[in-house]
């Protein structure tokens, strides 16, 4: 596409002389109009959008100073060429200052024309090409930020993340997740007899899902697959998320079935907490299978079921860290042994349970490194398997598959069975030395082992007493903050841990040889 020339000349000798004299469509360029003076050639230049002007400096009503300045705010990315006389050096000036492209002292030879449009086009050409990567630059960063938007949306519903991580993560990515309360709806295209519904209907689905929540701040999308639809749901109070998610699911229900499509829809009940977000899922999931077979959902877990649920989880958990693979069936035996027998068909809480494993599974792979595909490749895959159970008994055997896949990934990152509670200990320990109080016993207590079972583990695992361990890590950051702090040694006892400045300076002078003051004294290395 030619780049197209406008010329402002009131002397019309001159005017038709470039006019005429040059072959404008030689480097590319298409000349699009003329004009005797400024005033003139605005009303003109609207109209032709040139990529080039060439304007003299000199002309009456609107000089060319006054055009260049209207035409760089109007039409910032014209190029702009000032044609001037020896005289006018000062208008020269004036017309540099303004950012003018060119500057050609009258008369000007066609040959001179032809070295500006030359280099005028070489540096359209850099621009477009600049403006191009630049757009290409940005949709790769808004195609990554996608990307890991829905990694993390998919982090929450399976809950694998922690509400700081997620709040953290989702502020980088545009995406603010602080509120009160939280609730997961799923939009799932049924499967008809003719089998999985169209690609077009998975489109379609997709884009009135999109179109009636997408722009909505308090809601959050996520493609599960193609044909599945989550919305997560944010609010200050329960009952607006619950009016909410039912004016928009509405919505898409009454479009959807305008398109010809029949969606199934699940709603969870809200959550006061980002981390429990993957229970209202677990609803969600739940009240579309129980669609499905015709039965009719359950509704929210009591209470009680509720507590005993959590406490799963954390059965599961410490299981993962300190059990075998020999354990795994008796484990399950006992997990799922708790519950009465009108339990044991309920559809909501095999859907909780299986979900605990996979969410616990998830979780100490991730604390060791892994990835959650490791466990299982995607939420379809967890759907899957709660679809073919029945009842609370059937989830033993993928619940096996998920243990041991867990297991091998830890005693192949792990050389000692207790090395995952000793990272969890040595990382609590880091954040927590200059805590006055820190005892053996608070530390057993948080990685649920008796004193004497924790105390007897940590010298096998570490080679040290948890004492003499901790008091190494005090006396290390003594030392630092001695090395790089103007405090006091006894403003530096607190700092780590001892209440006692003297028994500070009893206990620094035992690991190093010197007093504190001793310590700082000494030159430093290097």
């Amino acid at each position: 596409m030619p780049y197209k020339v406008f010329l402002v000349e009131d002397e019309i000798v001159t005017r038709e002389g470039i006019r005429d004299n040059v072959n404008w469509g030689a480097d590319g360029f298409q000349f699009c109009g003329e004009a005797p003076d400024g005033e003139i050639a605005l009303s003109l230049l609207e109209t032709a959008r040139p990529d080039v002007l060439i304007t003299d400096i000199r002309m009456p009503f609107m000089d060319g100073l006054q055009l260049s300045r209207i035409v760089r705010e109007r039409m910032p990315g014209v190029k702009i060429v000032i044609l001037s006389g020896h005289d006018e050096f000062e208008y020269a000036q004036a017309a540099i200052k303004l950012g003018v492209a060119e500057y050609l002292l009258k008369p000007v030879s066609v040959q001179d024309m032809y070295g500006v449009l030359r280099r005028m086009a070489a540096q359209i050409e850099r621009e477009q090409k600049d403006q191009a990567d630049l757009r290409s630059l940005q949709a790769q960063i808004e195609q990554s930020r996608a990307a890991l938007r829905e990694s993390l949306l998919l982090k929450l519903v399976m809950g694998t993340i922690s509400a700081a991580e997620a709040i953290e993560q989702g502020q980088a990515l545009g995406a603010d997740l602080i509120a009160r309360w939280y609730l997961v709806a799923l939009v799932q295209l049924r499967r008809g007899e003719g089998g999985p519904p169209s690609r077009e209907q998975c489109r379609l689905i997709e884009e009135i899902v999109t179109d009636v929540a997408g722009s909505n701040p308090d809601v959050f999308l996520l493609k599960k697959n193609a044909a599945e639809m989550v919305l997560i749901l944010k609010g200050h109070v329960p009952e607006y998320l619950q009016e909410e998610s039912s004016y928009l699911l509405s919505q898409i229900r009454r479009r959807a079935q305008e398109a010809g499509c029949e969606p199934t829809i699940g709603v969870g009940a809200p959550k006061p907490h980002l981390r429990d977000l993957y229970h209202s899922f677990v609803e969600a999931l739940t009240a579309i299978q129980s669609r499905r077979s015709g039965r009719v959902p359950e509704g929210e877990a009591s209470a009680e079921r509720t507590e005993l649920l959590k406490a799963d989880k954390v059965a599961v958990d410490q299981f993962l860290r300190y059990g075998s693979k020999e354990e795994v069936d008796g484990f399950l035996a006992n997990f799922v042994r708790p519950l009465s027998a009108s339990a044991q068909h309920s559809p909501l809480l095999k859907n909780y349970l299986l979900m605990n494993i996979v969410v616990a599974a998830a979780q100490f792979v991730h604390e060791l490194g892994g990835d959650i595909a490791q466990i299982v490749p995607d939420l379809a895959a967890v759907e899957e398997m709660l679809a073919v159970i029945q009842a609370v008994d059937e989830i033993r055997a993928p619940a096996r598959r998920i243990l041991l896949a867990a297991l091998a990934f830890r005693d192949s990152h792990l050389n000692e069975p207790y090395a995952a509670m000793m990272r969890q200990v040595k990382q609590y320990l880091a954040r927590n030395y200059n805590d006055p109080n820190l005892s053996l016993q608070e530390v057993a207590r948080q990685i649920n082992l008796s004193p004497n079972h924790f105390s007897m583990v940590f010298g096998q695992e570490a080679g040290t007493t948890f004492k003499s361990y901790l008091t190494e890590i005090r006396i290390a950051k003594a030392k630092e903050l001695l090395r790089t702090t103007t405090l006091r040694p006894s403003e530096i006892s607190v700092e780590v841990g001892y209440n006692d400045p003297h028994y500070f300076s009893y206990v620094f002078r035992k690991h190093t040889g010197l007093t504190p003051t001793e310590f700082r004294a000494q030159p430093q290395a290097g």
